[in-house]
């Protein structure tokens, strides 16, 4: 999501089982336990107002993100991201902001939630509306400069809204991204992922990454060797939850502007990480 220069290669080099499975929705939330699995960080977002400071933190800006993005992303500031009856809401805005025509939210555990290997759940629900781009992806935790796609990205949910009801999963890597027609990417069919909750989650290991909609994996990564330019993922990476405004991808086929604001509203995160 933070590079995107041109995402019309997505979904044409699958690495997948059931690419282009149906899904239908989500059943009632799980109990936070997973058997063989300790919950090590977690947000219910049964607080109300702000989102909760001591997990996460805002990138804040507008400058296009490398994805020629027209919107704000602001800090602390309600209307864009609040938690409120049980949900975590980030929303798009058609208001101007330090010379955006539209603001929204992208907040971050970088430095407070940065895990390496484990299952991420996401439960959410997404917008709807042509020109609306939500995403819940990881990258790395790094003391230097992130280099992308050096330091690698996880893509565990993407929809773009002119294609309504289709989420894709990525990986990428100094050798796989789409910049350079390599990218490893999936997509599957959720018709009501804006109506309903459905749980988006990554299982990751040393050996591979996988990502499924409730439970069910449709994009899957292996590791082919150690070499860091195809296997970037052996270190701490953080999570990610954003809604862009059009863009070189979300943006293909224009902003409706009738249909903001656009809201992500997620119920919960949940990172577990196996036993010894």
């Amino acid at each position: 999501m933070i590079r995107r220069l041109g995402m019309v290669v997505v979904g044409l080099l699958a690495v997948a089982v059931g690419a282009e499975a149906q899904v239908a929705s989500s059943p009632a939330p799980p109990p936070a336990t997973l058997a063989g699995h300790a919950l090590v960080w977690h947000d219910e977002f049964d607080r109300e107002g702000l989102p909760d400071p001591t997990r996460w933190s805002y990138d804040v800006g507008g400058h296009g993100w490398g994805n020629q993005e027209p919107q704000f992303y602001t800090a602390g500031r309600r209307e864009n991201a609040r938690v409120e009856g049980g949900h975590l809401i980030i929303e798009a805005r058609r208001d101007a902001w330090e010379g955006a025509p539209y603001t929204s939210a992208r907040l971050v555990t970088r430095g407070k939630g940065d895990w390496t290997y484990g299952r991420l759940e996401i439960r959410a629900r997404l917008p709807r509306g042509r020109g609306s781009w939500p995403a819940i992806w990881m990258l790395a935790t790094t003391s230097g400069a992130m280099k992308w796609p050096d330091d690698g990205e996880i893509d565990i949910m993407e929809h773009v809204g002119f294609d309504h009801g289709t989420v894709h999963a990525s990986v990428h890597t100094k050798a796989y991204h789409h910049s350079i027609g390599t990218q490893k990417t999936a997509k599957v069919t959720v018709a009501d992922a804006s109506e309903a909750f459905h749980v988006y989650s990554v299982d990751w290991d040393r050996d591979r990454v996988a990502v499924a909609v409730d439970g069910r994996t449709y994009f899957t990564f292996a590791r082919e060797s150690g070499d860091t330019r195809v296997w970037p993922f052996a270190g701490p990476f953080h999570l990610l939850l954003n809604v862009a405004v059009g863009g070189a991808w979300g943006g293909q086929q224009g902003i409706d502007e009738s249909s903001l604001p656009y809201r992500m509203t997620v119920d919960y995160v949940r990172v577990y990480q196996k036993l010894p």
